[in-house]
């Protein structure tokens, strides 16, 4: 099966289209963690390899990793499922009192 790559930035609600957002506004989340996007990548059997030593093209003095998915459906789907997914087990987490 064919993989991609998902960036922090891909879904970061703190970073603009030209800083590399690849959706909208109201789809992302603030501040993912590599740790956030694997368990949800995870969750949507989506069989994810977390790749900490990477850097962000357009942030290369930065290493904030990436996560290497399986893509089983169009980028854009892919990446809004995965935020959604975050945002999810955030709330979860904030309902539980974590």
């Amino acid at each position: 099966m064919e993989r991609m790559v998902v960036w922090p930035a891909n879904i970061d609600a703190r970073k603009s289209r030209a800083d590399g957002r690849k959706v909208s506004g109201r789809y992302a989340v603030p501040s993912p963690t590599l740790k956030e996007i694997a368990r949800a990548a995870e969750q949507l059997g989506l069989n994810p390899r977390v790749e900490r030593d990477k850097a962000y093209p357009r942030e290369w003095w930065e290493v904030s990793g990436r996560v290497v998915v399986d893509k089983a459906k169009p980028r854009s789907v892919i990446l809004r499922e995965i935020a959604a997914e975050i945002k999810r087990m955030r709330s979860e987490r904030q309902a539980q009192g974590g």
